[in-house]
């Protein structure tokens, strides 16, 4: 008959389609170590395991993404204390335990001894809101979306490439509608030179292109700088044919998919406040709120710019002292969203052009340049948040007490 704990600690490996478990007690004992179907009936099951072992029971997981969310909507739905052990952390301490073998129990009591030894160094993990969860969803797709359209440009360049340079080099398909509404059509050299400028201008007109004029002039004089079909030319024209069609329907869904990121992101009531800010548009917006939530994780600003990458680590050792370099553990995302928002921002008349033009001035290059008015930025945002208040070129008058 097992003792019953004042308090176990239970590590959670988990996958797609399995979780391993592995319960500690207070002096780091295996009380039971037990694989669990991703399925609500078994994870209820090891919840209430737990709950026999012990008073208190505290859950640490390593993943905290879709694999893990009926995991964790579980666990919260029933009051339970659950933190984020992050699989770097756990790779790294595997190496400081006994044995070189690499298993999802041997993974699990890593988790499970790493939050009962560090019981303030880990964040405590929720179930997001809604709309949060919604915006998290729809701004992954839209990345996904993102990566298929580039390597469909990538691989309409390389097969045009082989059917005629010059039409290749001819405009930037990755930005340009019109020349991909063309090669829905016309692919090839010759297909170019019998249609000519004028019924290619009309064709394209039909298809509500713009400045048709413009590309079917360029397109012809592409094609009449090549005379020679190329071998294998007529499969290859087929299956340019396909990846134009294939990305103006990508391109749709693309359009559709950043409809419905706008219309939800505004439907929270800090999409005005962050969108006041120059730079922070809709999909930047909603990206920031996908990541951050209701910014409850975070302390202060720099714990925000922290997490962002926009915060110096300082390595200083004996006499070496104000030593900072650039961190290695941060969101890329989190920190790609003020890049661009600064970036977008600085290029227009206001305080944060004004804050570069200043740091250049200072002898800093222009990524440096960038980056520190990111991490101001990040200051100006949270308190726009904190205090609700929109974004306003001069700073608010502070009264004296």
């Amino acid at each position: 008959m097992s003792t019953r704990q004042t308090r176990i600690w239970v590590g959670i490996d988990a996958g797609k389609g399995h979780h391993w478990a592995v319960a500690l007690d207070s002096d780091g004992g295996t009380l039971f170590s037990t694989k669990v179907i991703n399925d609500e009936a078994q994870i209820l099951a090891l919840i209430e395991t737990a709950r026999e072992r012990a008073d208190e029971v505290r859950w640490a997981v390593d993943i905290s993404g879709r694999a893990s969310t009926l995991l964790l909507a579980l666990l919260v739905a029933h009051g339970q204390h659950v933190v984020y052990v992050p699989g770097r952390t756990v790779n790294r301490m595997s190496a400081a335990y006994k044995g070189e073998g690499k298993t999802d129990a041997r993974d699990a009591r890593v988790i499970a001894d790493q939050a009962r030894m560090r019981p303030k160094d880990f964040a405590l993990l929720d179930t997001p809101p809604e709309l949060v969860t919604t915006l998290r969803i729809l701004t992954n797709y839209r990345a996904d979306l993102i990566a298929d359209r580039v390597r469909l440009v990538n691989r309409l360049r390389d097969l045009l490439v082989g059917i005629c340079p010059a039409l290749e080099r001819a405009f930037d398909y990755s930005a340009a509608k019109g020349p991909v509404v063309m090669l829905t059509e016309y692919q090839t050299p010759a297909a170019l030179r019998r249609i000519g400028v004028k019924r290619l201008t009309t064709w394209l007109e039909r298809r509500k292109v713009r400045s048709a004029d413009a590309v079917a002039a360029k397109a012809v004089e592409a094609a009449q700088s090549q005379q020679i079909a190329l071998p294998g030319e007529k499969r290859a024209a087929k299956l340019v044919c396909n990846l134009a069609h294939q990305l103006l329907a990508l391109d749709e869904r693309l359009k559709d998919n950043d409809r419905e990121i706008r219309e939800t992101f505004r439907a929270d009531e800090r999409a005005e406040i962050i969108e006041s800010m120059p730079g922070m548009g809709p999909i930047l917006g909603a990206e920031f709120i996908a990541i951050v939530g209701d910014l409850s994780g975070y302390h202060d600003a720099g714990r925000l710019a922290s997490h962002a990458g926009l915060a110096p680590v300082a390595r200083d050792s004996g006499r070496r002292t104000g030593n900072y370099h650039r961190p290695k553990r941060y969101n890329r995302r989190l920190r790609h969203i003020f890049y661009l928002a600064a970036q977008t921002a600085m290029m227009r008349p206001g305080p944060s052009r004004d804050y570069y033009l200043r740091k250049r001035s200072e002898g800093l290059i222009h990524t440096q340049a960038l980056l520190a008015l990111a991490r101001r930025r990040v200051d100006v945002l949270w308190a726009m948040l904190r205090d609700k208040r929109l974004f306003t070129s001069t700073p608010p008058v502070t009264q004296a007490a």
